[in-house]
């Protein structure tokens, strides 16, 4: 053993060794795969389909010229192409996904099970009332426990993900002031700058005037600078909590006091509910609208695209403006309110139909087999998780901030520092390990942030293993071996990017070509 490194002479042989090249391009048992299109061979087929009947041509001299230009495949190639390239993913059923701010913990099975029982995947929107009454009481009753956990008086179901949320609850904040007749003067809108990047961009979409407020030292809003800020155009501020940063905002209750004094309102963002849920209810707090991201606190993590659902908690200054549709409960059974005839108050609606409905079963499938008791250790244990890792890693890698965190840890690059490795580096080389990479650079205001969110699915034993990891790739990165990190991965299908060129000048359909052209990727 070559102790100073704390690696193997056999390792030490290996890192010797050139890449390995093989005449088929596999690695392993993980294939290489070429695209759909470059398989596809014409006439090929997995189907036997009859000859289609001639009918009289009815699209207007629109006919298709040429032919559709899919690949023709048998259904072995089919079938293995989609499984191979369902190898290449990952996923938290393969293993530990710290990446920060993101909330990527198991999702129990038992939920799926509830999303895939006939009586509610076969729903059709357009069903009448009567054959939908499981339908109505299961969002009821979903509704019932989001106000529940956050101490508010109405819910909007509908937002399609997080994002869509903030935008339903800015939009009603803006109703408020319209119905105040202050729309037009009060138009600026206070974002912290440890808040998530999602809200500026909301506030800006929607009209409002956006004005950053700093962090303190401790990364957490600066109360002086907003004091400073506070004034009669402020429409209201947008926070995070916890913040991005992964820490709680202490002053939150004073923040919150000084908002409502000057007139505004207060939008706290729920991305990061999973650290509070069952311990703190935002009402207590001031806030008057939070989204809630039902695919991350409450269930399915969002990764690889969906479903996502973003319900919006309403305090009672704004549950007038509420936008349809929502559930109500009388003596004919449950119904869904959808005209603004029937609330007059309601801005409107975000969406065609009534939000995500496989994701309210998950979520209230979650809330009912979890319990009160349930959901406030799983936020307990989301915090131990991030506190354990930053108190293995602290004396090795440089936490951005002093004290414990809450439901995620943020570490910069200072410790990198004189190594000629960069956290993009130190990322990379994690996916050798076998870890996809935290998040990176973000929060902004940190320089070199590597922000690592365990979360409450992992044991002691998967923590161990990924902070043995991480101490390992430290050791070797000022053990002087940068050229090591500058090659990294090496062992996945694809290496680096020149994300530059990728983005600049992306390829986004296929066309068959006779020569080989430079490629944007290694």
């Amino acid at each position: 053993m070559d102790k100073s490194q704390g690696r193997t002479t056999r390792e030490a042989a290996a890192d010797a060794l050139p890449p390995v090249e093989t005449a088929s391009g596999h690695r392993g048992l993980v294939m290489e795969e070429k695209l759909i299109f470059e398989q596809g061979v014409e006439g090929r087929t997995g189907v036997d389909l009859p000859e289609p009947p001639r009918v009289a041509r009815r699209l207007g001299g629109l006919e298709r010229k040429g032919a559709i230009g899919l690949p023709g495949l048998s259904e072995p190639q089919v079938v293995r192409h989609y499984t191979r390239l369902s190898q290449k993913n990952f996923a938290i059923d393969a293993g530990l996904y710290p990446l920060g701010s993101c909330t990527m913990k198991h999702n129990p099975r038992l939920n799926e099970k509830m999303a895939r029982l006939p009586g509610f995947a076969d729903l059709h929107p357009l069903q009448p009332t009567a054959t939908v009454q499981g339908a109505l009481e299961l969002m009821d009753q979903l509704a019932h426990w989001l106000k529940t956990l956050t101490g508010m008086p109405a819910v909007a179901l509908s937002p399609g993900a997080g994002a869509h949320g903030e935008f339903c609850g800015m939009v009603a904040i803006r109703a408020a002031l319209e119905a105040r007749g202050e729309s037009r003067t009060r138009k600026r809108v206070l974002v912290p700058e440890s808040a998530h990047g999602t809200n500026p961009a909301t506030a800006a979409a929607i009209g409002f005037e956006v004005d950053a407020i700093p962090a303190d030292a401790r990364g957490r809003v600066d109360v002086a600078a907003l004091k400073a800020k506070i004034g009669p155009d402020v429409a209201g501020i947008m926070l995070t909590n916890p913040n991005t940063c992964g820490l709680f905002e202490g002053d939150i209750v004073e923040i919150a006091r000084l908002v409502r004094e000057a007139g505004g309102y207060f939008y706290c963002d729920g991305a990061n509910f999973n650290a509070i849920a069952g311990r703190v209810r935002p009402a207590d707090l001031g806030v008057d609208a939070m989204h809630i991201n039902l695919h991350k606190t409450f269930s399915t993590p969002h990764g690889g695209g969906g479903p996502g659902s973003g319900p919006v908690v309403f305090s009672e200054r704004l549950a007038p403006y509420v936008p349809v549709p929502f559930v109500v409960h009388g003596p004919e059974g449950f119904r869904l309110v959808e005209d603004r005839a029937e609330a007059k108050s309601a801005f409107g609606r975000l969406k065609g139909f009534h939000g995500q409905m496989g994701m309210f079963i998950r979520a209230l499938t979650y809330m009912l087999s979890h319990g009160a008791d349930g959901i406030r250790q799983a936020s307990n244990d989301a915090v131990l998780n991030a506190n354990y890792v930053m108190a293995k890693l602290q004396d090795v890698m440089t936490p951005a901030f002093d004290g414990p965190c809450m439901h995620e840890c943020l570490f910069d690059d200072r410790f990198l520092k004189d190594t000629g490795v960069t956290t993009l580096d130190f990322a990379k080389a994690m996916i050798d390990e076998g870890y996809h990479p935290m998040t990176m650079y973000f929060p902004l205001v940190v320089h070199g942030a590597m922000l690592i969110e365990p979360t409450e699915s992992e044991s002691k034993d998967s923590l161990d293993q990924f902070i043995a990891t991480m101490r390992a790739l430290v050791d070797r990165a000022k053990a002087g071996q940068a050229a090591y990190f500058r090659a990294s991965p090496r062992l996945t299908p694809r290496r680096r990017l020149d994300e530059t060129r990728a983005a600049r000048a992306p390829v986004l359909r296929w066309k068959p070509r006779a020569a080989p052209v430079p490629q944007a990727a290694e």
